[in-house]
């Protein structure tokens, strides 16, 4: 069995052993070389052609998101962050997933309960997973940022018709999700049907991430307040370490958040705000699960199904990770399977009344 190489970047020697000995103590893996700075880097890269990067975002002569930002328009390649979780720390790591790295670790792991187990066994399940990448996915993200950042323009809105009432469109995603809710927001109109997010997100990051949506989408993006109302033309997402549920009230809706135990192993749970929205909101949903490791929302996407509700699944070719939505497509749940991009055009059309006919 061909083992999976590793390229090991941090500007930290104690870091750069610590990931060694995480990684060789995998018997599918091997660090096949270390670097303390990007330049080391790109000649490693050369020399040694390995499967996955380990990155540190803070690094000395050039920082891990201009590294990150050139590797992968001249070498597509599968990139795990190693970076902190301060606010700071936060901006910089969604920039990166932007740019094309596959997910993070976070270094503050290691100060938690049981901290080196837990940080091993991330380094370990994220390296696993990036070698497994659809790096051509991942390479396309990177290509949009960077024709939206020579642009500088809001992408054109894609074209609703008349919404029908009571429509909420509900939305759960994981590795490789926060570019994809970035392409999807980024064209949807300011009065689109009200969105309720699931994305596999830490606290700090929860918050971070809405902040970005909502500079790119002609939507008010937020992170979702216990009681908040559910409005049109409004996204929520599910702050990081809460699930996001939606309950009625009177004619409308609104957000309650939820510090239960966790599901499929996550809160927020995807599977959680699908349920809730076949409990509260029944037939007028539509429910989408896009890219994603293990298969959280598959089943209740397929209870959002059997309840008439309309539901939409990211094809394979798009999608970072195809594991959330090849879960729901092999249980039935996915009515429309669809690439990235047209996603927003579909779930507003299922939004919306039929248009009339004209003619005789």
């Amino acid at each position: 069995m061909k083992l999976i190489s590793v390229l090991v970047i941090d500007d930290s020697a104690l870091m750069r052993k610590l990931l060694t000995d995480i990684i060789n103590g995998d018997l599918r893996m091997e660090v096949v070389g270390t670097a303390e700075d990007p330049y080391e880097a790109r000649d490693q890269i050369k020399r040694l052609n390995p499967d996955v990067l380990t990155l540190d975002i803070e690094m000395p002569k050039m920082n891990g998101i201009t590294f990150l930002r050139n590797l992968m328009r001249l070498r597509p390649m599968p990139v795990v962050m190693v970076s902190t979780l301060t606010e700071k720390g936060a901006t910089a790591t969604l920039k990166s997933l932007e740019l094309g790295a596959f997910d993070y670790v976070a270094k503050s792991t290691l100060q938690e309960d049981w901290g080196i187990d837990k940080f091993s066994m991330l380094v370990i399940e994220k390296v696993q997973m990036a070698s497994l990448a659809n790096v051509n996915a991942l390479a396309q993200s990177s290509l949009l940022v960077r024709a939206d950042d020579d642009s500088k323009q809001l992408k054109k809105p894609v074209n609703p018709g008349v919404v029908k009432a009571g429509s909420i469109i509900a939305i759960g995603s994981s590795t490789g999700g926060t570019e994809a809710l970035n392409q999807i927001l980024s064209v949807m109109p300011a009065d689109s049907p009200p969105v309720v997010i699931a994305q596999h997100i830490p606290p700090t990051f929860s918050t971070s991430l809405a902040r970005r949506l909502n500079e790119v989408s002609a939507m008010t993006v937020m992170e979702a307040i216990d009681g908040s109302e559910i409005l049109p033309g409004h996204a929520y997402l599910a702050p990081g370490n809460f699930h996001l549920t939606v309950r009625r009230r009177g004619r409308g809706y609104i957000c309650r958040i939820l510090h239960t135990g966790k599901v499929n192993r996550h809160r927020p749970s995807v599977d959680v705000l699908f349920d809730s929205v076949v409990k509260e909101v029944g037939s007028l949903a539509i429910g989408v699960i896009l890219t994603g490791m293990g298969a959280d929302g598959a089943k209740g996407l397929l209870r959002m199904r059997e309840a008439g509700c309309q539901t939409v699944g990211q094809d394979e070719a798009s999608s970072v990770v195809f594991g959330m939505p090849r879960a729901a497509k092999q249980m039935g749940a996915v009515q429309f399977e669809l690439p990235l991009s047209k996603i927003s055009q579909k779930i507003l059309d299922l939004c919306s009344l039929p248009k009339p006919r004209t003619g005789f």
